[in-house]
Protein backbone atom coordinates (compact mmCIF):
# COMPACT_ATOMS: atom_id res chain seq x y z
CA UNK A 1 0.00 0.00 0.00
CA UNK A 2 1.67 3.30 -0.98
CA UNK A 3 2.25 5.63 2.26
CA UNK A 4 -0.15 8.79 1.73
CA UNK A 5 1.80 12.30 1.10
CA UNK A 6 3.36 13.44 3.89
CA UNK A 7 1.18 16.49 4.12
CA UNK A 8 -1.57 14.22 4.86
CA UNK A 9 -2.40 12.49 8.14
CA UNK A 10 -0.01 9.48 8.86
CA UNK A 11 -2.10 6.21 8.99
CA UNK A 12 -2.92 5.63 12.91
CA UNK A 13 -3.96 2.06 14.22
CA UNK A 14 -6.72 3.27 16.40
CA UNK A 15 -8.94 4.76 13.25
CA UNK A 16 -10.74 2.37 11.03
CA UNK A 17 -10.21 2.26 7.30
CA UNK A 18 -13.40 4.29 6.91
CA UNK A 19 -11.92 6.76 10.19
CA UNK A 20 -8.72 7.52 8.17
CA UNK A 21 -10.19 8.21 4.76
CA UNK A 22 -12.52 10.51 6.44
CA UNK A 23 -9.59 12.66 8.24
CA UNK A 24 -7.58 12.62 5.01
CA UNK A 25 -10.59 13.87 3.01
CA UNK A 26 -10.98 16.42 6.08
CA UNK A 27 -7.45 17.75 6.12
CA UNK A 28 -7.66 17.94 2.06
CA UNK A 29 -11.03 19.58 2.42
CA UNK A 30 -9.92 21.96 4.88
CA UNK A 31 -6.48 22.96 3.34
CA UNK A 32 -6.49 25.60 0.11
CA UNK A 33 -5.39 24.31 -3.42
CA UNK A 34 -2.66 27.01 -3.34
CA UNK A 35 -1.36 25.32 0.34
CA UNK A 36 -1.69 22.09 -1.05
CA UNK A 37 -0.01 22.64 -4.20
CA UNK A 38 2.99 24.55 -2.69
CA UNK A 39 3.43 21.40 -0.48
CA UNK A 40 3.39 19.38 -3.36
CA UNK A 41 6.18 21.86 -4.78
CA UNK A 42 8.26 21.88 -1.68
CA UNK A 43 8.18 18.42 -1.15
CA UNK A 44 9.11 17.44 -4.35
CA UNK A 45 12.34 19.89 -3.32
CA UNK A 46 12.82 18.72 -0.42
CA UNK A 47 13.39 15.32 -1.39
CA UNK A 48 15.77 15.56 -4.57
CA UNK A 49 17.85 18.07 -1.76
CA UNK A 50 18.46 15.19 0.06
CA UNK A 51 18.78 12.49 -2.11
CA UNK A 52 21.40 14.11 -3.94
CA UNK A 53 22.87 15.46 -0.39
CA UNK A 54 22.76 12.41 0.84
CA UNK A 55 22.10 9.76 -1.16
CA UNK A 56 18.94 9.42 0.94
CA UNK A 57 15.43 9.22 1.13
CA UNK A 58 13.67 11.38 3.50
CA UNK A 59 13.20 10.23 7.43
CA UNK A 60 10.65 11.25 9.51
CA UNK A 61 11.78 12.72 12.23
CA UNK A 62 14.39 14.42 10.50
CA UNK A 63 17.72 14.36 12.11
CA UNK A 64 18.65 18.51 12.92
CA UNK A 65 21.94 17.78 11.37
CA UNK A 66 20.21 17.17 8.41
CA UNK A 67 17.77 20.28 9.09
CA UNK A 68 21.07 22.53 9.87
CA UNK A 69 22.63 21.41 6.61
CA UNK A 70 19.75 22.46 4.40
CA UNK A 71 19.99 25.77 5.96
CA UNK A 72 23.62 25.95 5.29
CA UNK A 73 23.31 25.00 1.55
CA UNK A 74 20.63 27.96 1.37
CA UNK A 75 21.92 30.64 3.43
CA UNK A 76 24.75 31.81 0.90
CA UNK A 77 25.62 32.60 -2.67
CA UNK A 78 27.20 29.42 -3.69
CA UNK A 79 28.89 31.29 -7.03
CA UNK A 80 32.08 31.46 -5.59
CA UNK A 81 31.80 28.67 -3.69
CA UNK A 82 34.52 26.42 -5.10
CA UNK A 83 33.32 23.52 -7.55
CA UNK A 84 33.59 20.63 -5.31
CA UNK A 85 31.82 22.14 -2.48
CA UNK A 86 29.04 19.51 -1.86
CA UNK A 87 26.37 22.55 -1.50
CA UNK A 88 27.37 23.82 -4.47
CA UNK A 89 27.25 20.24 -6.33
CA UNK A 90 24.30 19.79 -4.95
CA UNK A 91 22.49 22.97 -6.18
CA UNK A 92 23.70 22.34 -9.65
CA UNK A 93 21.98 18.28 -9.90
CA UNK A 94 19.23 20.70 -8.70
CA UNK A 95 19.65 23.59 -11.35
CA UNK A 96 19.68 20.17 -14.21
CA UNK A 97 16.28 18.93 -12.82
CA UNK A 98 14.63 22.34 -12.85
CA UNK A 99 14.05 22.67 -9.49
CA UNK A 100 16.49 25.49 -8.61
CA UNK A 101 16.93 28.29 -10.69
CA UNK A 102 20.65 29.59 -10.01
CA UNK A 103 23.32 29.34 -7.60
CA UNK A 104 22.08 32.44 -5.93
CA UNK A 105 21.30 33.01 -2.02
CA UNK A 106 17.51 31.76 -2.60
CA UNK A 107 15.35 34.48 -1.67
CA UNK A 108 14.58 34.48 2.71
CA UNK A 109 10.99 33.88 1.68
CA UNK A 110 11.48 30.93 -0.36
CA UNK A 111 13.23 29.45 2.38
CA UNK A 112 10.64 30.39 4.92
CA UNK A 113 8.16 28.73 2.90
CA UNK A 114 10.44 25.58 2.02
CA UNK A 115 10.99 25.11 5.83
CA UNK A 116 7.34 25.87 7.13
CA UNK A 117 6.36 23.24 4.88
CA UNK A 118 8.57 20.75 6.09
CA UNK A 119 7.43 21.79 10.05
CA UNK A 120 4.07 20.98 8.65
CA UNK A 121 4.86 17.44 7.56
CA UNK A 122 6.27 16.22 10.49
CA UNK A 123 3.02 18.16 12.75
CA UNK A 124 0.84 15.83 10.30
CA UNK A 125 3.02 12.87 11.23
CA UNK A 126 2.18 13.56 15.05
CA UNK A 127 6.52 14.13 15.45
CA UNK A 128 8.82 16.69 16.27
CA UNK A 129 10.46 19.10 14.18
CA UNK A 130 14.25 19.39 13.99
CA UNK A 131 13.53 23.04 12.52
CA UNK A 132 12.15 23.61 16.45
CA UNK A 133 15.85 23.08 17.76
CA UNK A 134 17.31 25.85 19.53
CA UNK A 135 20.68 25.33 17.69
CA UNK A 136 18.34 24.98 14.28
CA UNK A 137 15.87 27.91 15.42
CA UNK A 138 18.51 30.39 15.88
CA UNK A 139 20.28 29.26 12.84
CA UNK A 140 17.48 29.95 10.71
CA UNK A 141 17.01 33.68 12.19
CA UNK A 142 20.64 34.28 11.41
CA UNK A 143 20.36 33.16 7.85
CA UNK A 144 16.87 35.46 7.63
CA UNK A 145 18.95 38.46 9.02
CA UNK A 146 22.06 37.70 6.35
CA UNK A 147 19.76 37.17 3.81
CA UNK A 148 17.94 40.40 4.09
CA UNK A 149 17.13 42.33 1.08
CA UNK A 150 14.26 44.31 0.30
CA UNK A 151 11.48 42.40 -0.63
CA UNK A 152 10.96 42.53 -4.65
CA UNK A 153 7.59 43.42 -5.76
CA UNK A 154 4.90 40.97 -7.20
CA UNK A 155 4.26 43.18 -10.11
CA UNK A 156 7.27 45.34 -12.24
CA UNK A 157 4.45 48.13 -12.44
CA UNK A 158 1.04 48.67 -11.11
CA UNK A 159 -1.94 48.14 -13.38
CA UNK A 160 -3.26 51.71 -12.61
CA UNK A 161 -6.56 53.02 -14.95
CA UNK A 162 -4.40 54.60 -17.70
CA UNK A 163 -2.70 51.74 -18.15
CA UNK A 164 -5.85 48.98 -17.76
CA UNK A 165 -7.44 51.17 -20.51
CA UNK A 166 -4.63 50.31 -22.78
CA UNK A 167 -5.01 46.67 -21.81
CA UNK A 168 -8.62 46.96 -22.92
CA UNK A 169 -8.23 48.57 -25.92
CA UNK A 170 -7.13 45.61 -27.37
CA UNK A 171 -10.43 43.21 -26.50
CA UNK A 172 -12.30 44.05 -29.19
CA UNK A 173 -15.43 41.15 -30.54
CA UNK A 174 -14.46 37.95 -30.35
CA UNK A 175 -16.00 35.61 -27.17
CA UNK A 176 -12.02 35.41 -26.24
CA UNK A 177 -11.69 39.59 -26.42
CA UNK A 178 -14.82 39.63 -24.22
CA UNK A 179 -13.25 36.84 -21.91
CA UNK A 180 -10.11 38.95 -21.47
CA UNK A 181 -12.48 42.12 -20.81
CA UNK A 182 -14.50 40.42 -18.09
CA UNK A 183 -11.29 38.84 -16.23
CA UNK A 184 -9.45 42.25 -16.60
CA UNK A 185 -12.44 44.49 -15.23
CA UNK A 186 -13.52 41.69 -12.59
CA UNK A 187 -10.24 41.19 -11.89
CA UNK A 188 -8.89 45.06 -10.86
CA UNK A 189 -12.69 46.39 -10.04
CA UNK A 190 -13.46 44.36 -7.55
CA UNK A 191 -10.41 45.20 -5.19
CA UNK A 192 -7.88 43.59 -7.59
CA UNK A 193 -8.53 39.85 -6.96
CA UNK A 194 -5.85 37.27 -7.35
CA UNK A 195 -5.25 34.58 -10.00
CA UNK A 196 -6.71 31.90 -8.05
CA UNK A 197 -9.66 33.77 -6.92
CA UNK A 198 -10.61 34.93 -10.67
CA UNK A 199 -10.50 31.32 -11.81
CA UNK A 200 -11.96 30.14 -8.96
CA UNK A 201 -14.90 31.63 -9.30
CA UNK A 202 -18.54 29.94 -10.69
CA UNK A 203 -21.59 30.88 -12.01
CA UNK A 204 -23.30 29.96 -8.92
CA UNK A 205 -20.93 32.99 -7.13
CA UNK A 206 -22.71 35.58 -9.12
CA UNK A 207 -25.75 37.42 -8.39
CA UNK A 208 -27.55 39.56 -11.53
CA UNK A 209 -30.81 39.68 -9.84
CA UNK A 210 -30.29 43.48 -9.40
CA UNK A 211 -28.37 44.12 -12.64
CA UNK A 212 -31.18 45.01 -14.81
CA UNK A 213 -32.26 47.61 -12.24
CA UNK A 214 -29.57 49.24 -10.69
CA UNK A 215 -26.27 47.75 -12.77
CA UNK A 216 -25.10 45.91 -9.62
CA UNK A 217 -23.72 42.52 -9.57
CA UNK A 218 -22.69 40.87 -6.44
CA UNK A 219 -19.62 38.62 -6.59
CA UNK A 220 -19.12 35.79 -3.30
CA UNK A 221 -15.85 34.53 -3.60
CA UNK A 222 -15.90 31.11 -1.54
CA UNK A 223 -11.86 32.16 0.08
CA UNK A 224 -9.28 34.05 -0.41
CA UNK A 225 -5.79 34.30 0.99
CA UNK A 226 -6.38 36.04 4.10
CA UNK A 227 -10.27 34.53 4.87
CA UNK A 228 -11.97 31.66 5.21
CA UNK A 229 -14.22 29.31 3.99
CA UNK A 230 -17.76 30.95 4.47
CA UNK A 231 -16.34 34.00 6.33
CA UNK A 232 -15.34 36.11 2.51
CA UNK A 233 -17.64 39.31 2.60
CA UNK A 234 -19.68 39.63 -0.98
CA UNK A 235 -18.03 42.13 -3.18
CA UNK A 236 -20.09 44.28 -5.79
CA UNK A 237 -19.07 45.23 -9.28
CA UNK A 238 -20.55 48.56 -11.03
CA UNK A 239 -20.38 50.60 -13.85
CA UNK A 240 -18.29 49.18 -17.36
CA UNK A 241 -17.10 46.14 -15.17
CA UNK A 242 -20.55 45.08 -14.65
CA UNK A 243 -21.45 45.51 -17.78
CA UNK A 244 -18.01 43.47 -19.13
CA UNK A 245 -18.69 40.85 -17.14
CA UNK A 246 -22.59 40.30 -17.44
CA UNK A 247 -21.72 40.43 -21.56
CA UNK A 248 -19.09 37.66 -20.96
CA UNK A 249 -21.83 35.14 -19.31
CA UNK A 250 -24.26 35.60 -22.27
CA UNK A 251 -21.62 35.30 -24.78
CA UNK A 252 -20.42 32.19 -23.40
CA UNK A 253 -23.55 31.00 -22.09
CA UNK A 254 -22.21 30.45 -18.85
CA UNK A 255 -25.52 28.96 -17.02
CA UNK A 256 -23.43 27.13 -14.23
CA UNK A 257 -19.79 25.52 -13.65
CA UNK A 258 -17.18 27.72 -14.00
CA UNK A 259 -17.27 31.49 -15.01
CA UNK A 260 -14.19 31.77 -17.08
CA UNK A 261 -13.11 29.12 -19.04
CA UNK A 262 -10.43 28.48 -22.20
CA UNK A 263 -11.57 29.17 -25.67
CA UNK A 264 -10.58 27.31 -28.74
CA UNK A 265 -9.08 28.42 -31.79
CA UNK A 266 -12.16 28.25 -33.69
CA UNK A 267 -13.55 31.12 -30.48
CA UNK A 268 -15.53 28.23 -28.52
CA UNK A 269 -15.64 28.05 -25.18
CA UNK A 270 -15.09 24.89 -23.53
CA UNK A 271 -16.48 23.32 -20.23
CA UNK A 272 -13.09 23.34 -18.28
CA UNK A 273 -12.26 26.27 -15.79
CA UNK A 274 -9.17 28.57 -16.66
CA UNK A 275 -5.46 27.57 -14.46
CA UNK A 276 -4.54 30.51 -12.66
CA UNK A 277 -1.49 30.66 -15.10
CA UNK A 278 -3.83 31.16 -17.87
CA UNK A 279 -4.30 34.61 -16.29
CA UNK A 280 -0.78 35.53 -16.26
CA UNK A 281 -0.94 34.38 -19.96
CA UNK A 282 -3.70 36.69 -20.80
CA UNK A 283 -2.02 39.73 -19.17
CA UNK A 284 1.07 39.22 -20.84
CA UNK A 285 -0.52 38.76 -24.24
CA UNK A 286 -2.57 41.85 -24.15
CA UNK A 287 0.81 43.84 -22.65
CA UNK A 288 2.20 42.67 -25.82
CA UNK A 289 -0.83 43.82 -28.25
CA UNK A 290 -0.66 47.38 -26.13
CA UNK A 291 2.52 48.21 -27.53
CA UNK A 292 3.70 47.23 -23.80
CA UNK A 293 6.58 45.46 -22.23
CA UNK A 294 5.51 41.90 -21.98
CA UNK A 295 7.60 41.58 -18.57
CA UNK A 296 5.68 45.63 -17.60
CA UNK A 297 3.60 43.75 -15.32
CA UNK A 298 2.12 40.74 -13.92
CA UNK A 299 -1.58 39.65 -12.60
CA UNK A 300 -0.59 41.06 -9.56
CA UNK A 301 -0.52 44.16 -11.42
CA UNK A 302 -4.20 44.56 -10.89
CA UNK A 303 -4.27 44.08 -7.45
CA UNK A 304 -1.00 46.92 -6.51
CA UNK A 305 -2.74 48.92 -9.43
CA UNK A 306 -6.28 49.44 -7.78
CA UNK A 307 -5.14 50.31 -4.23
CA UNK A 308 -2.62 52.67 -5.99
CA UNK A 309 -5.63 54.05 -7.83
CA UNK A 310 -7.33 54.36 -5.12
CA UNK A 311 -4.85 56.42 -3.62
CA UNK A 312 -4.41 58.46 -6.16
CA UNK A 313 -8.00 59.55 -6.41
CA UNK A 314 -7.85 60.06 -2.57
CA UNK A 315 -10.36 57.18 -1.51
CA UNK A 316 -9.87 56.55 1.77
CA UNK A 317 -7.87 53.45 2.88
CA UNK A 318 -9.73 51.75 4.40
CA UNK A 319 -13.04 51.93 1.39
CA UNK A 320 -10.30 50.27 -0.87
CA UNK A 321 -9.46 47.81 1.82
CA UNK A 322 -13.11 46.40 1.95
CA UNK A 323 -12.84 45.59 -1.58
CA UNK A 324 -9.56 44.08 -1.83
CA UNK A 325 -9.53 42.15 1.68
CA UNK A 326 -6.15 43.10 3.04
CA UNK A 327 -6.07 41.71 6.63
CA UNK A 328 -3.08 44.25 7.19
CA UNK A 329 -3.59 47.69 7.00
CA UNK A 330 -0.17 48.21 6.82
CA UNK A 331 0.35 46.08 3.62
CA UNK A 332 -2.14 48.41 1.90
CA UNK A 333 -1.07 51.45 3.52
CA UNK A 334 2.42 50.88 1.51
CA UNK A 335 0.78 51.62 -1.81
CA UNK A 336 -0.62 54.78 -0.29
CA UNK A 337 2.61 55.86 0.97
CA UNK A 338 4.67 55.49 -2.41
CA UNK A 339 0.99 57.51 -4.08
CA UNK A 340 1.81 60.36 -1.03
CA UNK A 341 5.57 60.83 -0.98
CA UNK A 342 5.93 61.45 -4.58
CA UNK A 343 2.73 64.65 -4.07
CA UNK A 344 5.18 65.34 -0.41
CA UNK A 345 6.18 69.42 -1.39
CA UNK A 346 9.18 68.64 0.62
CA UNK A 347 10.59 66.72 -2.54
CA UNK A 348 10.06 69.46 -4.76
CA UNK A 349 12.76 71.74 -2.41
CA UNK A 350 14.82 71.65 -5.56
CA UNK A 351 12.99 73.15 -8.34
Amino acid sequence: MKPPAPYLPAPSPALSKADQEALTDLYVRGTPANTLRAYEHDLLYITAWRATRFSAALEWPESEATALAFLLDHARDLSDAPEDDIARQTAEVLIAQGLRKSLACPAPSTLDRRIASWLAFHRMKNLSSPFDAPQVKQARAKARRAAARPPAPKSAHPITRDVLEQLLATCRGSRRDCRDRAILMLGWASGGRRRSEITGLRREDVSLKEFDKSGVIWISLLETKTTDKGETPRLVLKGRAAQALEHWIEVGQIDAGPLFRPISKADRVLKRRLSPDAIYQIVKHRLKLAGLPQDFASPHGLRSGFLTQAALDGAPIQAAMRLSLHRSLAQAQKYYDDVDITENPATDLLG
